[in-house]
Formats: C-alpha cells, structure tokens, sequence
C-alpha cells in the first residue's frame, strides 16, 4: 500500500509539474505568438469601413455585419482550424496603426507632420535592438501582451454594459447575411479589412518549434480568443450607439476608449503592435535559416543569441534589409489603408497555402480518408478563398507590394537552388578515380607533414575533381587527410548518435578518411573547437572499432553511404600528467609554457581514453598515435573556390541564370559557417563550366 501512495503521489507530482511547465511556455507564448493577432482589433473596424465599400447607417446592420463576420472568422481559422486540426501537424509590424491612435489625441496638423517620423523612429529602434537577442528583447514582451488584453477586456466589457448590452446578439450569423444582402458588391470589398481580425494567426504554427502543441492552444482558448471577443464586441456597441463620424477612417478602436484613458492606452497599444512585429521579425530568421540549410537561399552569417534556446538566432544581412523595406513602404503608403491591404492579401495567402498543404498532410502522413481531407480543404478552402478574392481587388492599392516581394525573393532562392544542385552535378559527374588515387601511391607525390588537412567537398562519396588541382598546386599535403561533408538534412534535428559517419578513402597506409556530419535545419552547429574534438574523436573510434572488411580501401564511386559507419560516441580525449615515454601509443604530450619566476609546471599528456578491456593490436594503436600527433601538430581547413559559367552554346536564361545570377549571389554571400574560425592554408582557384 505504502509503495503504490509512493507511485501515486509522484505521478500526481509530475502531472502537477507538467501543468506548471505549460502554464509558462503559455505565458511566454503570449509575448512571441499573439503579439499581431492581440493588436488586430486597433484596425480591423477602420479598415472595413475607411474604404468607402460600405457606410455607417442608422440602422446599424453594417456594423452588427461586420461583428457578425469578424467572431465567426476569429473562430473558425484560429480557432478550429489552427487549435483543432494544424497545430497537431508537428515536425518535432503594423507599428503604423498603433501610432495612428495620435490622430484622436492631438491636433490635425501635429498629427500630420509627427506621425510619419514617429513610426519611422520606432522601426529604426525595434530593428537597432535585434542583435541583444530574442531572449533579452522580449524579456517584457509577455506582460505587455496580458496587459493589452486585460486593457481591451475591460474597455470592451464598460462598452457593452454602457452602450448596448444586446450586441451579443449580432455574433448570430443571421446579421453576416443580412449585411451581405445588403451591401452586395461593397460588403464583399470589405472582406479584405475584415480578414485583418486574424492577421498573426499563421504565427501559432510558425512558432510551434518554441513551445508545445498544448500551451499555444491553452494562451489562445483561456485568454487570447475571449480577450479579442470581448473587444470587438465592445467596439460594436459604442459604435452602434454613435453615428457622428466625420468619415469612414474614423470608425476604430480608439473613439471607443473613454478619453481619460485615451493616452495610456494609446502607449500600450504601441509597445503591444512592436511585440507584433518581433514576432514577424523573428519568424523571418528561423525560415531564412531553414531555406538556408535546404540550399534554397545564399548563405548568411546566423548569430545564436540563446546558448539554452536553439531556436533563438539573429540574421544581420536580414535584418538590415528587413528595415529598408519596411522603412520604404511606411514612407511610401503613408497611411495604413494600403498598409493593411498589403498585409491582408500576404496572411490570407498563407492560410490559403497551410490549408492545401494541410489536406496533404492528413491524407499521406497521418493515413486518414480522403473524405475527411477534401472536407478539410473544402471547408476552410471555401472560407479563405473568398477572403482572398476580396483582397485581390485591392491589388492596385497596396496589396501588389507583398506580391512583388515574393516574387523577388523566389527568384532569388530559385536560382540559388539551380546553380548550387547544377554545381553538385558537376562535381558528381567529374570525380576523380580511385585508381588515380592507388597509382600516385601514400606520399600523393608530394611531401606529407604533421598535421590534419581539412578538405571541404559537397560530395558523400568518391574523390572531388578539385582534389587534383590540390596535390599539383601545393608542395605538401598533411599527413591526416579528411574529406569533410556537412549536410543539412530536411528534419528538425539530427541526434547526436548519428551525426557523425565516418570511413575510409584508400588503403589504410594513405591515412585519407572521409566524414559526414550532419545536422538538421534546426541544430546549432558548434564552435571551431568543439568541432574539432568531436572530429577527431570519432575518426578515432572509426579506427578502434572498424572491421576487416574496412581495414583495407572504400570505393568511393557508390552513391550510397556504404561503407562508412554510424559513430554514436566518440573515442573520449583524456589528459593526465607525466611524461610521455613512448610506451603508450595512443598519446602525446603537449607542453605548456614555462615562466622563469614560476615553478615549472608538469607536463600534460593528452591520450585517447581506451576501454580498459580493449584489445587493440599494434597496426590500430600506429594510426591512433598518427592521429593525436597530427591533431597535436595543429588541424586547417583547405578549400577550393569554383566559379560557375554555364556552357558555351547554352540557352539565354541558362547563360543569365548562371553567369550573372548565381554568381552575384555567390560572391556576395557567406562561406560555410562551420569553416568560419578556422585557418585557410590555401585556396586554389577553379573555374567550374555546366
């Protein structure tokens, strides 16, 4: 009995603490997730009616319309589409309209000449502060967000109670056709402001690798969604009760703040709308880094801001450009009507492409009927593609900017994956033979030296044509070559166990290994010394535990992994002190400085840590002694720069394609960031045709 109350009360404990840990990446979620969604309701009335699609009348059927449209909108796409069904589907800034609020709460003519340069201001800043990190620029975020929706509730509870306690009436979903039929061509024209109410929401599953399936949807049930609920039917029933507004753009969020307030809360909505757009942000560096990581964009330098949250990373190129062309399109709208059709018509696009790709994922990775994935793709499909056709008609209003930019940015990452997978052909297609290798014998032809050379390639197998112009250029070559492959492999993460997979190139005498190292899109690739210990340590494990059919040469010419080998551990470093007499094998010694008016210290001798039961015959512990000895000596990286110029007699896109594009991209973009801190001894230049 005492040992199951024991069983009992620990999982009671640890069912308790689970709730604890989702309660705070809940809250934590608010400040990261829900920033531009919990900021709609500052534009989404305004939007809907500052076009002139649709007017204020008498008899309130615009207004209740719109209420009617924006609860069953908010609660269909967050909320049973993302909460019930996208969020299960897991691989393990408007600033502008916030500070639009300045126009009720000053002067015309001051409004006119501070708003532009204040949003400007704000941008600067909030892009300025990116290189602290996420963890340090959002360390208040998720109090600003509660208190936003704290602010809202209560404003949108006292409107309610003091304008019209039976606006509750309107979420039926009579009044949506009531307006539709009466508004007709306007009312659907208006569908583009409306869709605003959800802006953001495409964040809960963008964001899903930070947090957990259950806190996003815990924020968005418990605070989130009643929050917003409350405030647009707060909106609703002051506006229905006034009727004096001088025009459409008028019709908004801060008119319906009591005016003793109006100041307060015109600050928290700022600080809340800058929380949206660090979400944006934000966003923007974890898919440039997985684009980056598939070959689908150049190379860019990615800072790790977080040494405990991986995901947590900052782009400098991104983020300068980021800021240009968020500064040129606030100088150039000027106003947020073009500014939220631009943004209505990139959300509703999203959704549109989560819901296709969704339905995929329910019928192949999740085995279900076809039934229930076209009903899924019908049903949500049906809502967004009204949604976008509406936005679509105000293309010629804003709506084109979005729309240029990914056309931009596709042709970027377009070419860039043509000319990276057309240079791999060409490297594939033009490897050097294993017999050239057995004929130019162990020295290579040229002297060998002390020391581990670094050989960079792209290929998994066979030997690099580069490798040639490397033994005919240089008149040494270390006496450890490593070919070294880093891969970025389309899953999350890779397990340590199995990122490093190592062989042999060559009979065993040449001391020519070959290493692939993996790593996931979402994996931190580790500093220079790090890397370097665990290289070398699993060369040496491959070398302890690698069988016969091993100890003499790999073919390099299969495409395959075959013959290399999983390296789950590596042979462990261990330093001890004493001198090194010889007698052991397997180890060195590395001396450290000696200070005159000090004691001399004990010399280190570093080693690999064997198994104690370990058999090891002489040949093995040869080639380990070989191996510390060259790591001692001191490890470089060695490379090749090709240039990429397409075939004489190739087609006019190809020759543009390649010589121009690519190779713009190419030279302007960084090199291979686990080579960044590490010597380059030399560098032979190649000139690559495809």
């Amino acid at each position: 009995m005492d040992v199951e109350g024991g069983r009992g009360g620990v999982a009671a404990r640890r069912k308790g603490w689970w709730w604890r840990e989702e309660a705070v990446l809940a809250y934590q979620s608010l400040g990261v997730v829900y920033g531009e969604v919990a900021a709609a309701p500052l534009y989404v009335y305004r939007s809907a009616f500052a076009g002139g699609d649709i007017e204020h009348s008498a008899g309130n059927e615009e207004i209740y319309g719109v209420l009617s449209l924006v609860f069953w909108t908010l609660t269909l796409v967050p909320l049973a589409k993302y909460v019930l069904v996208v969020l299960r589907a897991d691989d393990g800034g408007e600033v502008f309209s916030a500070v639009s609020g300045l126009e009720l709460s000053m002067d015309k003519d001051q409004h006119k000449y501070i708003l532009l340069p204040v949003t400007c201001v704000i941008l600067v800043c909030l892009f300025a502060l990116q290189h602290y990190g996420t963890h340090r620029v959002g360390f208040l975020f998720a109090p600003i967000v509660c208190l936003w929706l704290l602010c809202i509730s209560i404003i949108g509870v006292y409107n309610i109670i003091h304008w019209n306690p039976h606006v509750y009436q309107a979420l039926s979903p009579y009044y949506m056709y009531k307006f539709l039929r009466k508004t007709q061509t306007g009312g659907w024209m208006s569908l583009g402001g409306i869709l605003l109410c959800v802006t953001g929401s495409e964040a809960m599953y963008a964001d899903l690798g930070h947090f957990t399936q259950n806190s996003i949807k815990m924020a968005f049930t418990l605070l989130v969604y009643p929050a917003l609920v409350l405030a647009y039917m707060g909106q609703a029933a002051y506006i229905s009760r006034h009727h004096n507004f001088e025009d459409g753009s008028h019709i908004g969020f801060y008119v319906s703040v009591p005016e003793k307030i109006r100041w307060p809360v015109l600050g928290i909505a700022i600080l809340t709308s800058v929380v949206g757009g660090q979400a944006i942000i934000t966003g923007t560096f974890s898919i440039i880094k997985q684009c980056s990581s598939l070959n689908c964009f150049p190379r860019v330098k990615i800072v790790h801001t977080s040494s405990t949250v991986h995901g947590q990373i900052y782009i400098p190129e991104i983020n300068w450009i980021l800021m240009i062309l968020c500064l040129a399109v606030t100088i150039g709208f000027r106003d947020t009507k073009q500014l939220t059709n631009a943004q209505g018509l990139a959300v509703i696009t999203v959704m549109l492409v989560t819901t296709c790709l969704m339905s995929l994922v329910i019928l192949l990775c999740w085995n279900k009927s076809i039934v229930y994935a076209l009903s899924f793709l019908l049903f949500f499909g049906a809502i967004e593609v009204i949604y976008f056709a509406a936005s679509l008609v105000k293309f010629h209003e804003g709506a084109w900017v979005p729309v240029t930019l990914s056309f931009i940015f596709m042709m970027v990452m377009c070419v860039w994956h043509y000319g990276t997978k057309k240079k791999y052909e060409f490297d594939v297609q033009n490897k050097v033979s294993i017999s050239w290798l057995l004929n130019i014998g162990p020295s290579l032809g040229i002297v060998r030296v002390r020391g581990i050379g670094l050989i960079h390639t792209e290929l998994m197998s066979g030997i690099p044509a580069i490798f040639s112009h490397f033994v005919t250029n240089l008149p040494a070559f270390h006496q450890v070559l490593v070919f070294l492959c880093i891969k970025s492999v389309s899953v999350p993460h890779v397990q340590p166990e199995e990122r490093f997979l190592v062989g042999r190139i060559g009979p065993k005498k040449y001391r020519i290994y070959r290493v692939i190292v993996r790593y996931g899109y979402r994996d931190v690739q580790k500093d220079d010394i790090e890397f370097e210990k665990d290289l070398v340590s699993s060369i040496a494990e491959f070398i302890r535990c690698a069988d016969s059919n091993q100890n003499g040469f790999m073919d390099g010419a299969s495409h395959s992994c075959e013959g290399l080998s999983f390296i789950s551990k590596g042979l462990p470093l261990e330093e001890e002190e004493g001198e090194f007499d010889g007698s052991d094998s397997t180890g060195s010694s590395a001396h450290k400085k000696i200070n005159p008016n000090t004691m001399a210290p004990k010399p280190k001798r570093v080693r690999f840590a064997l198994p104690k039961d370990a058999k090891i015959d002489r040949e093995v512990r040869d080639e380990l002694q070989e191996l510390m000895e060259a790591r001692e000596a001191g490890m470089s990286f060695i490379t090749g720069r090709s240039h990429m110029k397409a075939k004489s007699g190739s087609g006019l896109i190809k020759q543009i394609v390649i010589n121009f594009g690519y190779e713009f991209l190419r030279r302007n973009s960084r090199g291979p960031a686990f080579a960044a801190n590490l010597p380059h001894v030399s560098t032979v230049e190649n000139k690559t045709t495809t």
